[in-house]
Parts: structure tokens; sequence; C-alpha cells
């Protein structure tokens, strides 16, 4: 009895961190979307790729502070995988960017929802991970709701279907890669973040003029800054950290797809904060259908990706059992995710 008692306490602490990181997640991605809209609707500041070179360099600055507080311990990361790792994520991020000016918002939300398709195909090809059939429909429910929700016009071009193709396929890359780090070498959010901020930070902020030049026509040494939006900064860079921290944490306590699956009542969330904030506009009965279908969705999914056989890992009997004297040849057995 004690140790059923031990290990149900343990599966609800487990289920209370787990809660926690996402409600973390959710209020500073929602809330830094609010304020950067402020900043670049209201105050003009639409430097979108320096912004986050500036984001990564205060993130930077935290895991500084922590690691000479002794709260983050020395790790080590290749410089090969750091390499690979930044080269993703910079092109996740200017990806996006480079899509969203060149297509219809229509197309460039379809593009986002192709992430989770191909995070599932990463996951099958390189940790051997199977769905189920209820984990498979559920994710479509998630998609069909959110297309609902965000697709209006839909209009492609070959340049913008090129960079919508980079973006995905980076970011699908970037968010398995966090996983996969943290998994192979043990390194926690914190030393992950330790390792992949500088190089990013450094990196963005030396393109991030040039490509927003580009984007924009825009020169951000042209810009005025004033009080105002220099307060906006501050915020958006200090909640960036919370946003790229709890990514981090979301991705190594789960998978890339529960990430992008659940994450998807942001999608949700900013629309809703949209209607109230901006009025009615922003709602009508196609969005509450599509909120109510994509709810339901992720509902099922969590339910149907904790089940056994929800969603499992393949591996291989280990040779220590086929020496033991086992007649049978080697099979797959299934792990849970």
């Amino acid at each position: 009895m004690p140790s059923t008692s031990k290990a149900t306490s343990k599966a609800d602490k487990k289920a209370t961190v787990d809660a926690a990181a996402w409600v973390f997640n959710v209020v500073t991605s929602v809330g830094i979307i609010i304020v950067n809209k402020a900043l670049m609707a209201t105050y003009g500041f639409s430097f979108a790729t320096t912004l986050t070179g500036l984001h990564f360099a205060t993130t930077t600055l935290m895991t500084a502070v922590l690691r000479w507080l002794g709260y983050i311990q020395p790790s080590h990361l290749p410089y090969s995988e750091l390499l690979k790792f930044v080269f993703f994520a910079n092109f996740s991020i200017v990806g996006m960017n480079v899509s969203l000016m060149w297509n219809s918002v229509g197309f460039y939300q379809i593009a986002k929802l192709t992430m989770i398709p191909v995070s599932c195909l990463l996951e099958v090809v390189f940790d051997k991970i199977r769905y189920s059939r209820d984990t498979k429909l559920s994710i479509l429910v998630v998609l069909l709701g959110v297309a609902v929700c965000t697709v209006t016009d839909v209009s492609v071009n070959g340049k913008g279907f090129i960079a919508a193709f980079i973006a995905v396929w980076s970011t699908s890359l970037q968010q398995y890669y966090v996983h996969y780090l943290q998994r192979k070498y043990s390194l926690t959010s914190f030393n992950l973040l330790g390792h992949t901020a500088p190089a990013q930070a450094a990196s963005l902020l030396l393109i991030g003029p040039f490509l927003d030049y580009l984007l924009t026509n825009k020169r951000i040494d042209a810009f005025t800054f004033h009080t105002p939006s220099l307060v906006f900064m501050i915020l958006s860079c200090t909640i960036a950290v919370g946003t790229n921290l709890s990514q981090f944490i979301c991705i190594g306590r789960f998978t890339a797809v529960s990430f992008q699956v659940l994450g998807h009542m942001k999608t949700i969330l900013v629309l809703i904060l949209g209607f109230l904030f901006f009025g009615k506009e922003g709602l009508n009965i196609q969005v509450v259908i599509g909120m109510v279908i994509a709810v339901i969705g992720m509902i099922w999914y969590g339910n149907a990706s904790s089940k056994p056989g929800g969603k499992e890992r393949r591996s291989s009997r280990s040779s220590q059992q086929k020496l033991a004297g086992s007649s049978l040849e080697s099979s797959d057995v299934d792990e849970k995710v």
C-alpha cells in the first residue's frame, strides 16, 4: 500500500508540474503576442527579426546571471550540435517572417498547421514513435478546428510557397531538436538556453537589421525611440525570457508534437482576447465553431495520447534478453512516451 500511495503522489506531482509548465507557456506566449502587436501596430516598430535578437540577448543575460548565482550547473553541448540547432532555429524565425510577408494570411496559417504532421513524421522516422488511430484522429480534429478559426483568404505564389516550406521544416526540426538535445545530453531547459541563446542573439542581431530592411524598407537606425515604445520593448524582452524558457520546458517534458497540438490553445486565446480588446469584428459563428472543434480535439488528443498504446516508442529487445536464453527472435516492444 505505501508503495502505491507513493507512486500516486509522484504521478500527481508530475501532473501538477506539467500543468504549470503549460500555463506558463500559454500565458507568456499570449502575453508577448499582445505586447508585440501593440509595439508594432501602435508605435510602428516593425523590425521583427531584430526584436527577436533582442529577446535572445535578454535571455542570454538571464542565463548568465543564474549561472553566476549557481542556479545553472556546468554542462556540455558539442559545437556541431549547437551549430545545427542555431541553423534550424534562425531559419525558423527568418522563414516565418518572410512567409508572413510573401503569403496571404490564410496560406500562412495553413503552412503553420502543417507543422504538426511534419513533427509527427520526424518522430516516426527518428524516434520510431507509433500513434494509435484515436491519437491520429484527434490531431486531425485539432487541425480542422484551427483551420476553421483562422484560415480565410488563401492565395499562394512560388516564392511564398518556398518561404513557407523552409519555415515549416526548420521550425519542426528546431522543436524536435530541443527534445532530442535535452534527452541525449541530459540538459535542463536552463542549460540548453544557456548554450543556444548567446549564439542566436549574436546571429540575429547581426542579420536582423538587414533582413528587416529588405522586408519593410525601413531602417532601424532611423526609428524614433520614445518612452512608450521603449517601455513596450523592455516588456517584450522580459516576457520573451519566459516564452523561450517555457517552450524548452514543455518540449523537454513532452514532445514537439504535443507542444504543437496543445499549443494551439494559444491561438484560441489570442482570438478571444482580440475579440475582447478590439470588438466583435474578430468573432463570428465560423470562428466560434472552429474554437469548439479545436478544443474538443485537444481534449481528445490529451486523453488518447495518454492511454496505453496511444503514443509509443518501439525499441528492440536488449541483447541481454537474447543471451538469457529467450527462444524468440529480436522483436519490437513498446515504450510509453
